[in-house]
């Protein structure tokens, strides 16, 4: 498995035991973007990019499970990412992010662990 994030909660649990591409610096929907550019070379989603009730443009942190690298495209995968990154387009444009304060941050960085956890057991 492969662990993608932004979220340096996630990274600070998991990095010890998960391969981890932690980047801090990528936004909600850059993550969802290199997800998918890891699809289309051949991975698998492990879980749903959309995951949780948080919208998109609520919260800055977004962490995605994939598979290690397959053989051929994931036809399912890409079209989940796909529909995942233009809902998430949609979100953008019609309100962008808050200047979260640093707690509600931190509330935000807990939900993604919490999602996050829950894929990571449901696929060991």
């Amino acid at each position: 498995m492969i662990l993608i994030t932004n979220n340096q909660r996630v990274a600070e649990t998991f990095g010890d035991n998960i391969d981890l591409h932690f980047m801090p610096e990528k936004t909600y929907q850059e993550i969802l973007l290199y997800a998918r550019d890891r699809i289309h070379e051949g991975y698998k989603l492990l879980s749903h990019p959309l995951s949780g009730s948080v919208k998109p443009n609520e919260t800055p942190f977004k962490s995605i499970l994939i598979s290690e690298k397959q053989q051929t495209l994931d036809y399912d995968s890409l079209v989940i990412i796909e529909d995942s990154l233009a809902t998430v387009r949609k979100f953008n444009n019609n309100k962008i992010t808050p200047k979260w304060t640093e707690s509600i941050l931190d509330d935000f960085r807990v939900i993604d662990l919490s999602l996050i956890k829950g894929a990571i057991e449901g696929n060991q």
